[in-house]
């Protein structure tokens, strides 16, 4: 983005309009009856994974813990897009309050900046239970699994701050308009009349880091789980192993790639119009394909739903099947 001539006291609007997903009406209602769906489904699948992790004593391992926290964030940071987006669908013109869209981008970057940092907890999680499974509980003790989930909240908070500090400080003189649904951060410096090119190197800088420094992780992790799945005889370990890891795999490479066509490109390739399908994406879609991944790749999960459901069907009976 080009510097603009702008002197003056900082512009501070009451509120922005969010142009949303279409500005085509006849659209709009289609959309809503999508993506209330997927948006409940991933609501009640991330809260369920949780009731059902914290319900069944046989699922209190690091490995459950790390994916309840998992399923909590993504309930949260799609409930911080997802019922707003919705609303917003049916309304001829959609605004947002200015300290409203700084707690919005806030909360939002915070938890999605964590959850690149708990996919890589979870990777390691996984290589100490592949390569160490004697040593497992010993090694992932409860205070080790409470500092890396900590670690992954600050980490997300601190990021955070500084992305949601350095927006907020530019001046919006040029438009009040946010091509995009939700208080993203390319949609806000496209109107803003500062100089962003410090915002748009931090973004680089600070996304850059925690992704590169997670993915890094997270390959190491797998590197190590490959070799130790290698040195396994039993081909009951290695369909195992591998039925462990693939869904975590499969979360990590859905939520990396939209990050990075998002956030770790050039300022003259955003196409806003383009990107807001990839934001839905990220927003709704990945919260609600989690769960049912987690859930349909892994027999223990099945196992004790299909309990949970035959104590809640017959309670006291001792349900058969």
């Amino acid at each position: 983005m080009t510097p603009e001539n702008f002197t003056g006291a900082r512009v501070v609007p009451a509120e922005f309009i969010l142009l949303g997903i279409t500005d085509r009406r006849d659209l709009r209602l289609t959309l809503f009856l999508i993506f209330l769906p997927v948006y409940l489904v991933g609501l009640l699948g991330n809260m369920g994974m949780v009731v059902l992790i914290r319900a069944e004593a046989r699922l209190h391992t690091p490995m459950y813990f790390f994916l309840a926290n998992l399923s909590l964030l993504d309930a949260c940071y799609s409930s911080a897009i997802g019922p707003k987006m919705l609303v917003d669908l049916l309304l001829p013109r959609a605004t947002i309050p200015y300290a409203a869209c700084a707690l919005q981008m806030f909360v939002f970057a915070g938890l999605a900046d964590a959850e690149c940092c708990l996919l890589a907890a979870m990777a390691y999680d996984r290589y100490v239970a592949i390569g160490n499974p004697l040593l497992y509980t010993t090694a992932m003790s409860r205070r080790l699994c409470l500092a890396l989930l900590g670690a992954s909240g600050l980490g997300g908070a601190l990021s955070a701050f500084v992305h949601t500090t350095f927006t907020f400080r530019l001046s919006f003189c040029r438009s009040r308009e946010i091509n995009s649904f939700f208080c993203d951060i390319p949609p806000l410096l496209a109107i803003s009349c500062n100089d962003t090119s410090l915002n748009e190197l931090l973004l680089f800088a600070v996304c850059g880091f925690i992704q590169t420094a997670t993915m890094l992780a997270i390959a190491v992790s797998y590197g190590f789980i490959a070799a130790a799945v290698i040195r396994m005889h039993s081909v009951e370990g290695r369909r195992r192993a591998a039925s462990t890891c693939g869904s975590h795999l499969m979360a990590v490479a859905m939520l990396y790639g939209t990050l990075i066509f998002m956030y770790l490109r050039p300022s003259s390739t955003y196409a806003l119009n383009t990107d807001k399908m990839a934001s839905v994406f990220y927003t709704l879609v990945i919260p609600a394909l989690n769960p049912l991944i987690y859930s349909l790749r892994n027999k223990e999960v099945k196992e004790a739903l299909r309990r949970t459901w035959s104590r809640s069907c017959c309670p006291g009976a001792g349900c058969q099947g």
